[in-house]
């Protein structure tokens, strides 16, 4: 697992709009979750991609300088008034929240998904 802490990557990234926050976290790596430390479900979708072998790089809002605005980015990406906690990226695309992952775990589509985008090599 890569948990983004605050370095020169962050850094660099804290200093630009919320959207090119998000397009450098997940044009850059296969899996990102976006996640807040307190957040039941984020743990969930992280142990589920953790069971599978896959190394999410994974973004704690809570923790990260642009924190707020990305999650009202990510509010208006999933297009819900439903919390958009965990925010799933797999290849650079918006995958879902943790419903959204659970529900292709059980219909077989995530395992190739996760191979297309490279997080996993079986």
């Amino acid at each position: 697992m890569t948990i983004m802490k605050l370095g020169m990557e962050e850094m660099e990234a804290s200093s630009m709009n919320p959207y090119e926050v998000l397009h450098h976290f997940t044009s850059r790596n296969a899996v990102v979750v976006f996640s807040s430390t307190e957040c039941c479900m984020s743990t969930v979708a992280k142990r589920l991609l953790f069971s599978l072998g896959v190394g999410p790089t994974v973004v704690e809002l809570d923790r990260h300088a642009a924190g707020t605005a990305i999650h009202a980015l990510l509010f208006q990406l999933a297009g819900t008034q439903q919390q958009p906690l965990p925010a799933v990226f797999v290849g650079g695309k918006f995958l879902g929240g943790v419903q959204t992952l659970v529900a292709t775990h059980i219909n077989g589509t995530l395992i190739p998904l996760l191979k297309q985008a490279g997080a996993l090599w079986l």
